[in-house]
């Protein structure tokens, strides 16, 4: 289709809905004439073969129109102001934490009464984890989805979500939504009408009559859950049928080649931007293209969808973010922020996961020659997009960075996982990690570590010891691990419990719908009187929030750590100090880091390697100041320790 029939056809749809292009709905109109050659041949690419291609087309342009019709007022406005700042979410002032509402403080209606404790910290994004209904016992922690429009009575009603968010801006406060994209709950009333044999909704789902296609698919497809879940497929006794399930066996993953699918899930993605959404976190989207005789994962078809996507929620909803949650290796991460003429133009936000997974390396290891040989790879990532930097999650940690970095430093791969896995499951002589390994692949042996940030550090460790010492060390080790993903260049996401020294919650093991996924021991359950201990001067949890709340208040006032693609690694004078260069316009920030548990000695030759006649440091942590010495001469650093050096006159 020419250009000049592609541009009759969307304003033939808007004049359609009775929209002002000339006026009141100009620039929406804009917006859409702009990205309307975009959309054309991303959909084309994807659907173009499909019989039904064209009039699918036409819902699709409905449903932008749609949505932007039914935005409010006030997130209209909110865009615009968005607009004017160029990225908004590259801001060094935006920091967030991700959390469970029901364990964190029971309902979405207890939430606006908590909302001090986030602004007292500085917190100013906030990451409900899934709300959305999900059946008990089969819910994945709310990402098995069997409604997509009505939050979990768990959590109360989307009334309550609505005037969360209303208070949440009305106080300056970002929100950010999950959406799941890839997969239902087997209870979605898709999937129940699929069941039923109605074909339409079969072809919502990769659905086969016998298991010789499921076989072929299984041959190059790796599982994701050995232990619980092994296989990619299950069968349908009410339909005599099997369909994809890659990760449980009541997830049903939905058929994009399907374009009636695409749309569905699109105007799902528009629904939650207008339910006044800032970052729509896109869960496993590495998983929802699938192609017979590939792994089904990364695939070009999926990149194909998260930019048309993002072409289409820059019409209707152009101050939403998207983050693609890719938790993969560090070549395949910087693909879904776009490559060629889409560069920057896919996701908006990636998770940092590499950089998470090798500041557990360097921490068990003190060595940050692993931590250093990535760097060139994550460099890439294309100006105006940025990552989501933490230490801990939800999730598990992953060892997914190559084996070539690892190698880079010396080390086996094989004898080198193996030892960080039995160093954070505290099986290692002398560790003092309280850990487990989560999903163990008993053929490979590859497995990912759970644990709260707090009890990989030792935390757990020291208090059972009761070491004053060990607390303290431990305590040094929470605060270098967020110190790095603070400065490091893009969003500082914290993990509840974790700004005030949550350790292992063990009682997952009484629930049977927990008890078989360790990864609960690290999403706690709030004691609020705990909490309340970040006011007790002196107690661990004083310690640890007053800590971090300063992180966050040194960061905010420091326009030089917003990620504007500003960072230069060091020289690696010493192998186990990782530091960094931030530069803005004039302003130079040092950042650096021992990973080591003696003390470092960096030479003063590091500071003079990059351009600028200054012979003095300001360090914004310790609030010292440091004169440059001689090149022989050593500026030193504690075990644990960390530094935010200024250079000043």
């Amino acid at each position: 289709m020419d250009h000049f029939s592609l541009y009759q056809r969307v304003n033939t749809a808007c004049a359609k809905n009775k929209l002002d292009i000339g006026g009141a709905d100009i620039t929406f109109h804009t917006r859409f004439i702009a990205n309307a050659a975009a959309i054309r041949a991303l959909y084309t690419e994807s659907y173009g073969y499909h019989d039904r291609s064209e009039l699918l087309f036409d819902e699709l342009l409905q449903t932008i129109i749609d949505a932007y019709i039914q935005r409010p007022a006030a997130l209209q406005q909110r865009d615009t102001e968005k607009e004017k700042k160029d990225n908004w979410f590259l801001s060094n002032e935006i920091t967030g934490m991700s959390l469970y509402v029901d364990r964190f403080c029971g309902r979405l209606s207890d939430l606006p009464g908590k909302l001090d404790h986030f602004t007292k910290l500085g917190v100013n994004l906030l990451h409900l984890m899934p709300l959305f209904q999900s059946p008990a016992g089969e819910s994945d922690g709310g990402y098995a989805v069997s409604d997509f429009r009505q939050v979990d009575k768990r959590f109360g009603s989307l009334q309550d979500l609505i005037g969360l968010q209303q208070k949440m801006q009305s106080e300056d406060l970002y929100l950010m939504l999950d959406i799941v994209l890839n997969h239902t709950s087997h209870q979605h009333a898709w999937a129940v009408k699929a069941k039923a044999g109605d074909p339409v909704y079969q072809d919502y789902f990769y659905m086969y009559d016998n298991r010789t296609l499921p076989n072929r698919y299984e041959q190059a497809m790796p599982d994701i859950f050995p232990e619980s879940s092994p296989g990619s497929f299950t069968y349908v006794q009410e339909c005599d049928k099997w369909v994809m399930t890659v990760f449980h066996h009541y997830q049903w993953d939905l058929n994009y080649t399907n374009p009636a699918v695409f749309n569905a899930m699109l105007d799902t993605v528009l629904f939650y931007a207008n339910l006044g959404v800032d970052i729509l976190r896109i869960d496993a989207p590495a998983f929802i293209w699938k192609q017979l005789g590939t792994s089904c994962q990364n695939l070009p078809g999926a990149h194909t969808l998260l930019r048309l996507i993002k072409q289409c929620v820059q019409v209707a909803a152009p101050g939403v973010a998207l983050l693609g949650e890719a938790i993969v290796a560090p070549a395949e991460i910087m693909k879904y922020f776009g490559t060629g003429s889409f560069t920057g133009q896919e996701c908006d936000l990636a998770y940092n996961a590499t950089q998470m997974a090798l500041q557990w390396d360097a921490l068990a290891t003190g060595d940050i020659r692993v931590m250093l040989a990535a760097q060139p790879e994550l460099l890439q990532k294309p100006f105006g997009s940025s990552w989501i930097t933490y230490t801990r999650c939800h999730d598990d940690i992953g060892l997914g960075y190559d084996d070539s970095m690892i190698a880079a430093a010396g080390y086996d791969s094989y004898a080198h996982r193996r030892f960080l896995k039995e160093y954070y499951s505290g099986t290692y002589p002398g560790s003092p990690a309280r850990g487990a390994l989560f999903s163990v692949n008993p053929k490979t042996q590859d497995a990912r570590i759970s644990g709260s940030l707090a009890s990989l550090c030792g935390l757990e460790n020291a208090v059972e010891k009761n070491d004053p010492a060990e607390i303290a060390l431990s305590i040094r080790k929470i605060l270098l691990m967020q110190a790095q993903s603070f400065f490091i260049g893009g969003i500082p996401m914290l993990f509840y419990g974790d700004e005030a020294g949550y350790t292992n919650d063990y009682s997952y093991l009484n629930d049977p719908a927990k008890s078989y996924d360790n990864r609960w021991m690290h999403r706690p359950r709030i004691d609020w009187q705990k909490n309340a201990r970040v006011d007790l001067k002196e107690s661990v949890e004083e310690r640890i929030f007053s800590a971090t709340r300063q992180l966050i208040a040194i960061r905010k006032k420091m326009p030089v750590v917003a990620d504007l693609a500003n960072i230069t690694w060091l020289t690696p004078h010493n192998i186990h100090i990782a530091g960094f260069l931030r530069t803005y316009g004039t302003q130079k920030l040092y950042c650096l880091f021992n990973f080591s548990n003696k003390p470092a000695y960096l030479t003063w030759y590091a500071f003079k390697e990059h351009k600028g006649a200054f012979t003095k440091l300001y360090d914004h942590w310790g609030q010292e100041r440091h004169t440059i010495g001689p090149d022989h001469e050593y500026f030193v650093m504690e075990p644990y320790s960390f530094c935010l050096l200024e250079a000043v006159d």
